[in-house]
Formats: structure tokens, sequence, C-alpha cells
């Protein structure tokens, strides 16, 4: 199954375009790992890349709790895979990580940053980071950044697992 991709209308308001290119980031990155198995999802990329699918997806469900969820809505800094801030623990620890669990908990943390959005009276809301005021605008511009990048890898990762090009 090809997981479905809505491209953002070239006509809209800015909200609805600025989560219309999100969503379309996150649906990319679902169907890069779609179709392979958890092992396949745990390969890194090539040495010393700590880099692999899983831990692309499990890596941005916690960018995704941390600026929706602490930035925006100030809720209290804290991680879903690892204890202590150690950033790139998602992408080193896969082996006894569930492929299952981590796409639910990335999945649930997407539809909470959206249902946050929608909620969101306008994109002059704000939200604070290390003292500095953020505005929804600029977290939104940053995600749909962050998953291109990691997009960006990922489309590396499947093309070396399996040959599979594409968008």
């Amino acid at each position: 199954m090809t997981t479905e991709r809505v491209v953002a209308p070239a006509i809209a308001d800015e909200r609805t375009t600025l989560t219309g290119f999100l969503d379309f980031q996150r649906a990319t990155l679902e169907r890069k790992c779609a179709g392979l198995s958890d092992d396949q999802l745990r390969e890194r990329a090539v040495p010393p890349s700590q880099l692999s699918l899983l831990g692309i997806v499990r890596h941005m469900a916690e960018v995704e709790r941390n600026w929706f969820r602490t930035v925006l809505e100030g809720a209290e800094m804290e991680t879903i895979f690892w204890p202590p801030l150690d950033w790139q623990r998602t992408f080193r620890e896969l082996d006894q990580a569930s492929t299952a669990e981590s796409f639910a908990i990335w999945r649930a943390e997407c539809a909470h940053s959206r249902a946050l959005v929608t909620a969101a009276p306008s994109l002059e809301v704000t939200g604070w980071r290390r003292g500095e005021q953020i505005g929804l605008r600029w977290v939104l511009t940053h995600m749909i950044e962050e998953y291109a990048r990691h997009n960006g890898h990922a489309d590396l990762i499947r093309e070396r697992l399996d040959g599979a090009t594409g968008q």
C-alpha cells in the first residue's frame, strides 16, 4: 500500500499552505518507510553514520513533541525514547526498539501537532524556547525544513536498501 500524499494547494491562505507542505513532508517520510521489514528500517545508512529510517521516524517524533508540545503549548520538556536529553540516542539505540510502537508514537505526535495548529486562533500564536519568543508561523516553516532535510536522508537510505527511488 502506498501512502497518499496530498500536494498543498497552489492558491490558499498562509496556514493552509504551510500545513499542506508540512503534511506532504510527513507523508513523504511515511512513504519512504513503507513496505520495508523491521530489520531494513533499522539498517544504518553507511558507516560511520548512525542514520536509519527508523531512527529518523523516532527523531521526528521527538522534534514534533519538542516544537509543538514544549515550545508552543508550554509543556515540560521531556523526551519520548530516552531519559536525559540525548538527541542522538534515537539514531543509536534501535536494536530493541519496536517499529510498530515507534511509528504509532510518531503518528500520534503528528496528530497532536495538527490539532494544536488547527486550534490556534492565528499564525501569530507564540511560545517560548530558551527565553526567546517563537511564533507558530516560524515553527511550521522550521518543521517543513526539518522534514525536507531528513527526507533527503531517507531517499538515500531507501535507495541503498532496495533501489527504490522517487518522491
